[in-house]
């Protein structure tokens, strides 16, 4: 269906060194220019974030330092995707929440005031979400074709996941799955191990994702100033760091981690 448009309308996507607003920096935008009367104009573009792009980062979006180190700043392009964009309303997935932030911190980083006001944010995220609830009660409507009564109840819930998972068995079915390396799989069968490999989102560390590996398989801190270095090395170079964790309000079950991978540490020394 052809957009209805009153006036200009950007699509648009970032590549970034990280998801920290105020901290990390955009290293590659595309913005795609959806005039009233259905004409389009595209504008692509990396850009050097000047800082160094986490090994993490690089891992999502394949852009590397030496991808950029030659490429225009931010305040080098700032003035021309502010012309660009105009006056037109937004558009992206999870733009509400990463994209507009990020790119309206930059604009303001180099004394430029983004003006809100006035435009509309379109997120299709949010309406996917919206639209195909992420709870437990959409996932009951959406598998089992039935009306979960009850939520929220113990019993209920549980009864309901339970079904679920069966339903999910039957609805995927020999379904082919492409992960964001371009691999692909059917990883949807009757079998636990299986189903346990493609549960997790993140391979994380600890319980509650304040750790995580990467793809050396290394424990990595998903928080605080050290988020993304590598937990052994800030053992070597900044052990007061790990006496304020340990006595710091983290959950027991990621000090234990931490305290594993300290001894471990001692024992290699």
């Amino acid at each position: 269906m052809q957009l209805n448009l009153t006036k200009p309308l950007v699509v648009f996507d970032l590549e970034t060194t990280g998801i920290v607003i105020g901290h990390d920096r955009i290293i590659e935008v595309c913005m795609l220019k959806i005039m009233p009367d259905g004409t389009e104009e595209e504008k692509t573009m990396r850009i050097n974030p000047m800082i160094p792009i986490p090994p993490e980062a690089t891992a999502i979006h394949g852009i590397r330092d030496e991808d950029v180190f030659n490429k225009f700043t931010f305040k080098e392009v700032a003035y021309e995707l502010y012309t660009f964009i105009g006056d037109a309303d937004l558009c992206g997935f999870n733009s509400n929440r990463f994209d507009i932030p990020m790119l309206v911190e930059e604009f303001l980083r180099i004394g430029i005031d983004f003006p809100l006001k006035g435009r509309r944010f379109i997120d299709v995220q949010n309406i996917f979400h919206k639209m195909e609830p992420r709870s437990l009660k959409g996932a009951y409507k959406y598998y089992c074709k039935k009306k979960l009564v009850d939520n929220h109840s113990a019993a209920a819930d549980t009864r309901a996941t339970y079904e679920i998972l069966k339903s999910q068995l039957d609805f995927y079915q020999g379904a082919e799955y492409e992960d964001e390396n371009g691999n692909i799989s059917t990883p949807i069968v009757n079998d636990l191990d299986a189903l346990h490999e493609f549960s997790i989102y993140i391979k994380c560390a600890d319980l509650t994702g304040l750790l995580y590996y990467n793809e050396e398989g290394k424990e990595i801190f998903n928080f605080g100033q050290y988020k993304g270095k590598v937990v052994e090395d800030i053992i070597k170079t900044d052990p007061s760091y790990f006496r304020w964790v340990m006595k710091a309000d983290f959950p027991l079950s990621t000090k234990r981690v931490i305290y594993e991978i300290m001894s471990r540490f001692s024992n290699k020394a």
